[in-house]
């Protein structure tokens, strides 16, 4: 293979990903009384100076592992214990109780495990140091080996598409593994872009360079997929500048942002939020000036919530009259709504924009349908995303007709050994009785990505989840679980104005979904009952 026109970073280098010292030091110390510690339940204990560890009490049975969610640090002891599972209370990330792996996701890493005994009625931990100090751990990954033949190509730099690759490994692929990713950084947090749009690209890696030389990952960025020969196996890239051959292929290039097309749109200053770069330059160039954001999505109102303080005004222009009326309702969307005028947002509501206004090449105002002009010098736009398929066209991989792929509840396409993942996929969801969906979670992808490398692997797993997603926006934090894209209403728990209440999402006299702020870990507790079929009746919310 060559590599014109790509970026490209292949790593082969020795040592296990996760090798520890020779010699590791170890703290032990007893911290309950058998008797004082009821099953079903977990706590924290202090090890002393060198760190904290999770208790767990299961049928009878301990296990100690890492306190904190390895996805951003909650606590779990403030989390769910059901089914064998605990279930993060942020953001529904799952770990084995008794192992600590991984088993559902956000989040890349499994909670380090430790010793535990029971004598004369005393609950003994014993942990290495080197774990208690990072509280987190990353699965053994097989090397590569010259000696098996076989390369697996990732097509898409997301949450998919590194969890696809890191799992192959960890389940024990030798052979070739390839990334390649149309953009120039590794694979990074993305939902972080639209909350902290000034943070540098590396600061938002998922993984460092050093993980991809240990674990034998190929990188090749700033390679752009143009067209695939599913019966040759060929991928051709950058216009056929560089083939790549592959015996097993997952995709997951995600969506491409919808452009705007009136007149001036191609103005200094008017940005879609996609890269990290992206984000630091709309930080920058909204220092003390106008702004205005199309779109009143996550992506508009989480990108409008950083701007305050730091534009001189804001104005959201949207279609529906409060934001999130779909996904939330209109109660919550009204309040989110006031919560942003509070901090001194406006809204621009039922007028479309018809052009945008320039000053020597730079953006000066937007001009809508109804004759209006506003003075703006910066301009977000987040009106959706498309499928990022156009390169699949003559591939024989079946599309509906939103240019989404087609795959089986193993994530596989109707060509056999192509798989498929994340926001470009439609697929059944399990959960919610075999229901053909497209869902745009980063939770999702993630898990999309680890069920499509099982079976590529010949493992036959059947893709299960809850869907799970949450947004932060004016100090104010969402939790949603669930899947209720038609609700037919919406029974409303607790303090809507204070941002204190649980949100029940009714289909068919059941809950489908709920909604949660400052009710933590009540989004979790649901998303674990509806992973292990249960089911809630919207008499039971009544009552």
């Amino acid at each position: 293979m060559g590599a014109l026109g790509s970026k490209r970073r292949e790593y082969r280098i020795g040592g296990d990903v996760d090798s520890k010292p020779v010699a590791d030091a170890f703290v032990e110390k007893v911290v309950c009384k058998d008797e004082e510690f009821q099953d079903g339940n977990m706590a924290e204990f202090d090890l002393g100076e060198d760190g904290k560890i999770l208790l767990v009490k299961e049928n009878g049975t301990y296990s100690a592992l890492g306190p904190k969610c390895t996805h951003y640090g909650a606590p779990l002891k403030n989390g769910v214990l059901i089914g064998g599972r605990i279930r993060c209370p942020w953001h529904g990330a799952c770990f084995n109780s008794k192992t600590g792996d991984i088993e559902d996701f956000p989040g890349l890493d499994s909670l380090p495990c430790y010793e535990v005994t029971v004598a004369d009625g005393n609950v003994k931990v014993k942990a290495p140091l080197s774990a208690l100090k990072s509280s987190k751990r990353i699965k053994p990954m097989t090397k590569y080996s010259h000696v098996n033949p076989t390369t697996y190509v990732v097509i898409g730099g997301g949450a998919g598409g590194l969890m696809c690759c890191e799992t192959l490994r960890q389940e024990g692929f030798s052979g070739k593994v390839i990334l390649i990713s149309r953009e120039s950084n590794p694979p990074y947090d993305r939902p972080k872009l639209s909350k902290a749009l000034s943070s540098k690209p590396s600061d938002l890696y998922l993984r460092n360079e050093e993980f991809y030389k240990s674990a034998d990952i190929s990188l090749m960025l700033e390679t752009n997929v143009t067209s695939i020969d599913t019966k040759e196996r060929w991928i051709a890239c950058n216009n056929g500048k560089l083939k790549v051959k592959y015996d097993g292929l997952m995709i997951a290039t995600g969506g491409q942002p919808v452009k705007m097309e009136v007149p001036g749109s191609d103005l200094k200053n008017i940005f879609y939020l996609r890269t990290p770069e992206d984000g630091n330059l709309i930080a920058k160039e909204s220092a003390g000036k106008p702004v205005a954001i199309i779109g009143s999505s996550f992506i508009g109102m989480e990108v409008a919530a950083y701007l305050i303080g730091k534009a001189s005004s804001i104005t959201v222009i949207g279609r529906n009259s409060v934001p999130f009326t779909n996904v939330f309702g209109k109660e919550i969307g009204a309040r989110i709504k006031a919560m942003f005028e509070e901090k001194g947002v406006t809204f621009q509501i039922g007028t479309d924009v018809v052009k945008f206004n320039g000053t020597d090449g730079s953006l000066s105002g937007i001009e809508f349908s109804s004759g209006e002009v506003i003075p703006v010098e910066v301009c977000v736009i987040g009106i959706g995303v498309k499928p990022a398929t156009d390169f699949l066209k003559d591939s024989g991989i079946n599309l509906n007709n939103k240019g989404q792929i087609i795959v089986n509840e193993m994530l596989e396409t109707n060509v056999k050994n192509v798989f498929a993942a994340g926001d470009i996929i439609e697929f059944p969801l399990t959960s919610y009785g075999n229901v053909k969906a497209n869902i745009s979670h980063w939770q999702m992808a993630l898990a999309h990505g680890r069920t499509a490398a099982l079976n590529m692997l010949g493992k036959n797993t059947v893709f299960h989840t809850v869907p799970f997603f949450w947004s932060a926006m004016c100090g104010k934090n969402f939790r949603y679980a669930g899947y209720a894209p038609n609700f037919e209403e919406v029974i409303i728990k607790g303090d809507l104005e204070k941002f204190q209440f649980i949100a029940y999402y009714i289909k068919e006299s059941k809950v489908a979904a709920v909604c949660t702020s400052n009710k933590d870990p009540e989004a979790a507790r649901f998303a674990s009952c509806m992973s292990l079929g249960e089911t809630i009746l919207k008499s039971q919310i009544e009552s």
